[in-house]
């Protein structure tokens, strides 16, 4: 399915206000709500939305330390992946994992409480992964901006 104009006014609205009525939906783009209702629907079932979620601030769950690990394993074989990417799913401090090209074969994204809780993190989780062979392990200073919208 390729979204049309309409569509892509929906979802950029969708995108940054996802608890939104389909009558205030409707209404800013621009459609009745039985039509607005009928696409939102359409968009769903086609797989653009994939999903309505609430966004945490992790600062307020005592979770201001963002770290990015760059991870680089022993091989690239698919039994390889497979078991770094079966156990990279149970630590419960990952927000994201992503396979790379480049110099290291993984990149994660890490909530931590301080240095000390990604420590522990480190410790428990992180030296236990199957066929790491380096870490590399980078802290945010400060987070400049954050946003899940794609530009559609």
């Amino acid at each position: 399915m390729t979204p049309d104009e309409t569509d892509l006014r929906i979802l950029r609205v969708l995108q940054r206000r996802g608890r939104i009525s389909n009558a205030e939906l409707a209404e800013e783009a621009n459609l009745s709500a039985s039509s607005c209702h009928r696409r939102v629907q359409r968009l769903e079932s086609a797989g653009l939305i994939a999903a309505y979620v609430a966004l945490l601030d992790p600062r307020k769950f005592g979770l201001p330390t963002t770290v990015f690990v760059e991870i680089t394993l022993s091989g690239q074989s698919d039994e390889v992946l497979d078991a770094f990417e079966t156990a990279i799913r149970r630590v419960p401090d990952v927000l994201e994992c992503h396979l790379m090209a480049g110099s290291a074969d993984y990149l994660l994204k890490i909530v931590a409480e301080d240095t000390e809780d990604f420590a522990r993190i480190h410790r428990q989780y992180l030296t236990r992964l199957p066929h790491v062979t380096q870490m590399q392990s980078s802290f945010a200073l400060r987070t400049v901006f954050r946003t899940t919208a794609l530009p559609v």
